[in-house]
């Protein structure tokens, strides 16, 4: 138990890292990008957001902080996926129910990112894209843990 705890905390704390890094790097392309071809200024958050804090730099080191927050709840809810006693498809409705709520509390309540089309459609499109690559790969390990118990018995 303890060194099952050990290795989802470490899933965590690395999940959080690259996520905050992933974060960093797209909105800096973001924000060349736009100031590249004329948007002299443009910060890739929205006003609401960054009028939340006292200047924008502080807006930025808390979206870092947000963008760590969202990979580490998703890589920490994938500890549903060990409960044996919850069928695969409950598991994955549980999963996306939890990595939703995050999802979305913070893009819409925090970033205000129905305010623009355009930046909603896309990040619920990185979530989709990512809810799928998650079930997919637990699917694998669903089907290898069965066909391995099924070896057993045979």
């Amino acid at each position: 138990m303890k060194s099952m705890l050990k290795e989802y905390l470490t899933r965590i704390a690395i999940s959080f890292s690259v996520s905050a890094f992933m974060g960093i790097l797209i909105n800096l392309i973001i924000d060349a990008v736009a100031n590249a071809t004329g948007s002299e200024g443009f910060i890739s958050m929205s006003p609401q957001y960054v009028a939340l804090f006292p200047t924008p730099v502080i807006a930025a080191y808390c979206n870092v902080l947000i963008y760590g927050l969202i990979g580490a709840v998703f890589s920490g809810a994938t500890a549903i996926y060990e409960v044996e006693r919850i069928g695969f498809v409950i598991q994955s409705l549980i999963y996306f129910l939890i990595t939703a709520a995050a999802s979305m509390g913070i893009t819409v309540v925090l970033w205000q990112l129905h305010r623009y089309p355009a930046a909603f459609i896309s990040t619920m499109a990185g979530y989709l894209a990512t809810h799928i690559i998650m079930i997919t790969i637990e699917y694998r390990k669903v089907k290898a843990d069965i066909k391995a118990i099924n070896e057993l018995t045979e």
